[in-house]
């Protein structure tokens, strides 16, 4: 009586696996790699300053930075900055610069107008800098701030959520995230960053 053959008889010494089974292995890395690139394809596409923030409508993150040393206004030193200051009953423009950052150059001219806003406050946290180059830059195109936290290490960077410099968040009277604006602001940007300032000071 003759024994069943297994089911890989017939297969010679020597030969790669049948390639429906090749398929089948490979299968789960395809699947993946599918989702990556569709993942990249939505992350790159479009208005990167349209990206949602986790943060808008919560609470300000925690956070307590020294202030710039040498930096001052009127004869005094500007202060750091903490998430007190930002509930303090004022709509405030933070701002997340550097001075190796290029885009926070073009960018400068529309945030010194913004300080002359009697209604907003303008402050920044100065990103993995050096104060001697954070100071210069300031002394070159103007310091539209009153009041600049250092973050050095970038923690505070995290915390709010920062993609890159620069970024700008408005931040409503009692201390809740309204709007992130992702990548400098341009004159194009500025008509939907004043519409939020406008929704951010109107009562209630």
């Amino acid at each position: 009586m003759s024994r069943p053959l297994p089911s890989d008889a017939g297969a010679l010494p020597g030969k790669s696996p049948r390639p429906r089974l090749r398929l089948l292995y490979l299968l789960p890395a395809l699947i993946f790699g599918a989702l990556s690139l569709l993942f990249l394809f939505r992350l790159y596409s479009g208005d990167p300053s349209r990206l949602p923030s986790a943060l808008i409508g919560r609470p300000v993150p925690i956070f307590a930075l020294e202030p710039l040393a040498g930096l001052a206004a009127d004869g005094r030193p500007l202060p750091g900055l903490a998430e007190a200051d930002l509930k303090a009953g004022l709509v405030t423009v933070v701002n997340v610069w550097a001075s190796w950052c290029g885009p926070c150059r073009e960018e400068h001219p529309l945030l010194m107008d913004l300080a002359k806003d009697p209604s907003i406050r303008v402050v920044g946290i100065n990103y993995k800098d050096a104060p001697e180059n954070a100071l210069r830059f300031l002394g070159t195109f103007g310091n539209p701030y009153a009041a600049v936290g250092v973050d050095p290490a970038g923690r505070a960077a995290i915390d709010w959520g920062v993609y890159g410099v620069p970024e700008s968040f408005i931040v409503g009277p009692d201390g809740t995230i309204r709007h992130k604006q992702i990548g400098p602001l341009t004159p194009g940007a500025m008509a939907r960053f004043r519409t939020e300032l406008r929704k951010a000071k109107a009562p209630g």
